[in-house]
């Protein structure tokens, strides 16, 4: 019989975290491999499945180990209330490399510049995962697969293709980036193969996004309100993206 927590400590400095039930819950939907997941109460966690995500109830019922709530505060470095945590295997980069770049591209790519704040990260993955897009890249030191990007997603890593990107790397595609000087974003349509770009949450767009950008938009925005969350301006994007013509699969 598999030691799941030898296997654990084998795993855990490649793998990915899995934080929570729902993470757990959209990797294993999204077709995640999950060589290991625990939880503090096994039954309650299936409960929760048929609950929630029947779909995916056999499948967690044959991953998961229950463990001392001991044992599981040793394994997470900070514990989710459903007391569920996995480890997944991490997507090839050449595979997500090669969905980014793949034409023609039905949704557009959302690039985050120099993103600071890792739950901004997470939530603005969790996005568009939702709206379907093709993926999202991060430009700058933030790993968009650090543990707490990946709680913030809830999982949804796996349902859209990840990556962090310098500037020259990005994908071929027309540039729309989010700045206050743009042209407001109502009056266009935006493409399936675009790039939507977003500055920093402190900074906003770098000198080299700017210069590789084809158009300027803003959002609208009452006077004297200084800006929006990052999610927040990703979430009006992407629906603006699907209302004029685009939609979720």
């Amino acid at each position: 019989m598999t030691d799941p927590l030898g296997l654990w400590r084998r795993l855990a400095d490649a793998s990915v975290l899995l934080d929570g039930f729902h993470a757990l819950k959209h990797a294993v939907r999204f077709g995640a491999e999950v060589p290991v997941a625990v939880a503090v109460d096994r039954s309650a966690t299936l409960a929760l499945a048929d609950e929630l995500a029947p779909d995916v109830r056999r499948t967690l019922d044959a991953l998961l180990t229950e463990v001392p709530e001991t044992t599981y505060r040793s394994l997470v470095p900070r514990p989710h209330p459903t007391g569920v945590a996995a480890l997944a295997v991490r997507p090839s980069r050449e595979a997500r490399l090669e969905r980014l770049a793949r034409l023609p591209r039905a949704a557009p790519v959302v690039v985050l510049d120099n993103p600071r704040n890792l739950g901004n990260a997470g939530a603005v993955i969790r996005l568009a995962a939702g709206f379907g897009a093709t993926g999202v890249v991060t430009t700058g030191t933030v790993d968009p697969w650090h543990p707490t990007v990946v709680r913030a997603g809830a999982g949804l890593h796996f349902a859209t293709a990840v990556e962090r990107l310098s500037v020259e790397e990005l994908p071929a595609g027309p540039v729309f980036a989010l700045d206050p000087e743009g042209d407001d974003i109502r009056g266009v349509k935006l493409p399936d193969d675009a790039l939507l770009a977003f500055g920093s949450e402190r900074s906003g767009l770098s000198v080299e996004l700017r210069a590789r950008a084809d158009h300027l938009l803003a959002l609208p925005m009452r006077p004297q309100v200084s800006s929006y969350n990052l999610a927040t301006s990703v979430a009006m994007t992407l629906y603006h993206w699907s209302a004029t013509g685009g939609a979720p699969a």
